[in-house]
């Protein structure tokens, strides 16, 4: 089941996914209005807030280029959200490629997992349920919660549980649906408000 779940996310991302080519240093000093939100190096003090320090390249540029294009078509299009729509509004496609590279050459700052959702997590990360439909995380996001930069798969580890949790539930009610094929929107759908709680906790301490 693992094995048809990894090659069913290599088969839709690698054909969808493109390499953003940025400028590290460039990035490096066009960050600094991005600094109040997500800390000077990409890691976010805010637990709302994402940390972006050693995402993948590809990924986070085509966050940027979803924010904006949810500003230009009012929400419709992209990646709906009040504050990054501002944002990225006035970056240039060169713009994002190096914010992408720079934040993509930090190293992220590791996160923990309380003790008691240790064992709940894990085996819902590595083997998720088969009665329910939910297929384990570890077929995208890999067995420390790496991703898959070619195929377009974020790095979920260490994240901030707050935010995990924020968007999964987001991707269970459909307010956020830019994920690649849907995939995200059908698993978070089964995941109830205990599984999103353990499942963000754990992969906060993932490494």
């Amino acid at each position: 089941m693992k094995k048809i779940g990894l090659l069913l996310c290599l088969a839709l991302g690698f054909s969808t996914t493109s390499i953003a080519q940025g400028d590290p240093e460039a990035g490096k000093a066009k960050s600094a209005v991005c600094a109040a939100c997500h800390g000077p190096d990409g890691n976010s003090a805010i637990e709302m807030n994402p940390k972006l320090a050693g995402q993948h390249e590809g990924y986070l540029y085509k966050q940027l280029t979803e924010f904006k294009l949810a500003s230009q078509t009012g929400g419709q299009e992209g990646r709906n959200n009040a504050v990054m729509n501002g944002m990225a509004a006035p970056l240039s496609d060169q713009d994002m490629k190096d914010l992408a590279a720079y934040y993509s050459s930090q190293e992220a700052t590791p996160g923990s997992t309380p003790e008691d959702v240790v064992a709940a997590g894990e085996a819902l990360y590595r083997g998720g349920d088969l009665d329910r439909g939910i297929t384990a995380c570890i077929a995208c996001h890999g067995p420390t919660g790496n991703g898959m930069g070619l195929a377009g798969f974020p790095d979920i580890s260490g994240q901030h549980a707050a935010y995990t949790k924020t968007q999964l539930e987001m991707f269970r009610s459909g307010q956020r649906n830019n994920d690649l094929n849907g995939m995200m929107r059908d698993i978070a759908k089964r995941l109830t408000d205990e599984d999103i709680e353990i499942l963000s906790q754990y992969v906060s301490g993932l490494h």
